[in-house]
């Protein structure tokens, strides 16, 4: 069993070339603008849980998953060409909230910000 630091290694070289594999090689419309967020392997090395995310948001969640789930042997394919291991993790595709809810938390922030404003200028005016 290959210790942590070991599998960390794996998910971010798997990152890096599907970040590279979405931008140059897969043609697939479906799957254009999504990028990948992060990668999780399990200790065992037989799953790679990848998320994504486009900047379009969670409208086009269905579509790209889609697309990417029908390139999965591809991708499985390309990366265990390009990272060598004994035996290459089944990939699995999710989609990743984060980036939505970050702008929500940030929107709140900044509303709450303005609220504060307004009624310090507010006493002060008073």
């Amino acid at each position: 069993m290959p210790t942590q630091i070991r599998v960390n290694r794996i998910a971010e070289r798997i990152h890096e070339e599907l970040s590279e594999l979405l931008l140059f090689q897969i043609k697939d419309p479906r799957v254009a603008g999504a990028n990948v967020t992060d990668v999780e392997v399990d200790r065992e090395l037989a799953y790679a849980d990848i998320y994504v995310s486009a900047l379009e948001g969670e409208s086009r969640a269905e579509e790209i998953l889609a697309g990417l789930r029908s390139a999965a042997g591809f991708i499985r394919s390309h990366l265990s060409k390009t990272i060598k291991l004994r035996t290459f993790p089944e990939v699995r595709f999710h989609w990743d909230l984060t980036p939505e809810r970050a702008d929500r938390i940030d929107q709140l922030l900044n509303s709450l910000r303005s609220e504060t404003d307004e009624e310090e200028a507010d006493e002060e005016a008073a």
